[in-house]
């Protein structure tokens, strides 16, 4: 039987949670940092604001996860 490490495993599924809030960022952050004249920068932050939340939902989940079965399904709902 394969014994899997919990604490490993949630620190993998952190890192592939950043890596895929890193590419939904990019686009909005490409706006922010061109500060292109006429880019409603309000809903470019209000995009922002829900990345973020959504990212803060999903740590919140891998760091509950009781199991690698709870850690699999979350890592499925990411890509």
């Amino acid at each position: 039987m394969i014994k899997i490490n919990l604490t490993k495993a949630k620190d993998i599924c952190h890192k592939i949670r950043r890596q895929e809030r890193a590419k939904e960022f990019a686009p909005l952050d490409e706006v922010i940092a061109k500060r292109i004249p006429g880019q409603p920068f309000d809903e470019v932050e209000a995009k922002r604001q829900f990345i973020r939340d959504k990212y803060a939902a999903i740590q919140s989940s891998i760091d509950a996860a009781a199991d690698a079965d709870q850690l699999h399904v979350i890592l499925k709902s990411l890509g």
